[in-house]
């Protein structure tokens, strides 16, 4: 399975970008109030619905950081269950696409756990300083439940009125 993604926010990062759907611009949403950075590249997948009602978030294993609006073919290899203030948000842990560096990722399992680890710690502390937000619940899942995922968002995205 090969997807699209945008990514709003580069590796290493504090600030919390997001993409404004209706004019397809860039803006800063807020810098986050803990001194964490993000462990990955951290975006969306087009034309999908996640559960909170945004697109389904992606987390991009990338050799070098992208910039904010970039988009970039990739392909799903696990998926870290959580939930939010808003409720699930899920995000999908995925390769680039066609880059033999990363033809050897197929599934979760071959992803090093330091890494994994790295990116659980990330999203289940980032929101600790801010008012009203809270992350609870987080698993991580293989690429078959990710693609699952995947194609129920894309379906919520066709019955939407996006």
């Amino acid at each position: 399975m090969e997807l699209l993604a945008t990514i709003e926010i580069p590796r290493g990062s504090r600030n919390k970008y997001e993409v404004d759907h209706e004019t397809g611009r860039v803006k800063l949403d807020r810098y986050l109030f803990t001194s964490m950075q993000y462990p990955a590249d951290y975006g969306f997948i087009e034309d999908t619905l996640g559960n909170d009602g945004d697109p389904l978030d992606v987390l991009v294993l990338l050799t070098e950081p992208l910039f904010p609006g970039v988009q970039v073919d990739v392909r799903p290899i696990g998926m870290f269950q959580m939930e939010d203030e808003a409720g699930g948000d899920d995000k999908v842990l995925a390769v680039p696409a066609g880059d033999p560096r990363w033809d050897s990722y197929q599934d979760i399992a071959d992803v090093n756990q330091f890494t994994l680890d790295e990116i659980e710690h990330f999203f289940t502390r980032y929101k600790d300083l801010e008012p009203g937000k809270f992350v609870k619940g987080s698993n991580w899942v293989g690429r078959a439940e990710a693609e699952a995922e995947v194609n129920a968002s894309i379906e919520r995205f066709k019955s939407s009125d996006h």
